[in-house]
């Protein structure tokens, strides 16, 4: 737990860097050495940290030249989250890509009519609430909780529940940062949400799965400008 606990400091002031010193998409970050030197940290630790902004979009490494810059973290995330939470928060995507999609999978294979009707009226309220001016994190929150509920696996239901703070975090900020971009953003977070429940529907499980890691994968990116 506490090399995890140095690799989010890593991973939280290297963001700082990029913030900070308004680095831009291209631009290279110091050295894994400096920065190691610079926090105190082990590189070890601080190559960590690279991996996992790497794998969050916002770094890239490039063989023999050190890692660069690819994304920046939206301003806006600054109002639902404190910059410290932010590699716990999108952290929360990894443990979703599997448990997630799997649930979805599982729903598609075991839901029952009712469990369609009502994962079907949730999808309605989130495209109701979507295409108004309306928060839209409650909405978005009951649909996946009902589809997960549609495994018959209590287990899905209870582990979500206990994700619930991150998830609303990104939820929230998902919905404001998309709606502050073309209005093509939010009729995608719409049809991902779409073609989930779609599969769901036809009880196609790896259709389900997919559509789940792909609405996933493309709300993390809308964290990024």
């Amino acid at each position: 737990m506490k090399g995890e606990r140095l690799a989010d400091r890593a991973y939280t002031a290297i963001v700082g860097i990029i913030t900070q010193e308004d680095l831009s998409p291209g631009d290279r970050l110091p050295s894994e050495a400096r920065l190691a030197e610079t926090f105190g940290m082990s590189r070890t630790i601080v190559r960590e940290a690279l991996v996992r902004l790497a794998a969050d979009g916002i770094t890239e490494a490039r063989r023999g030249a050190g890692s660069y810059v690819t994304r920046r973290p939206s301003e806006r995330l600054g109002a639902y989250m404190p910059l410290d939470a932010l590699a716990a928060t999108l952290g929360t995507y990894e443990v979703g890509f599997v448990f997630e999609a799997e649930g979805a999978r599982l729903a598609a294979l075991r839901r029952s009519n009712e469990d369609l009707a009502l994962i079907e009226e949730h999808m309605a309220a989130l495209r109701r609430t979507l295409l108004s001016s309306a928060p839209a994190h409650d909405e978005d929150w009951l649909l996946h909780r009902a589809i997960l509920e549609a495994t018959g696996n209590d287990a899905f239901v209870a582990i979500f529940d206990q994700l619930r703070e991150q998830v609303m975090r990104i939820l929230r900020a998902g919905v404001d940062i998309s709606r502050a971009r073309p209005p093509e953003v939010i009729e995608s977070m719409t049809d991902e949400h779409d073609a989930i429940v779609a599969a769901i529907r036809t009880q196609d499980g790896d259709g389900a799965a997919l559509a789940m890691r792909w609405h996933l994968w493309q709300g993390r990116k809308r964290l990024m400008p």
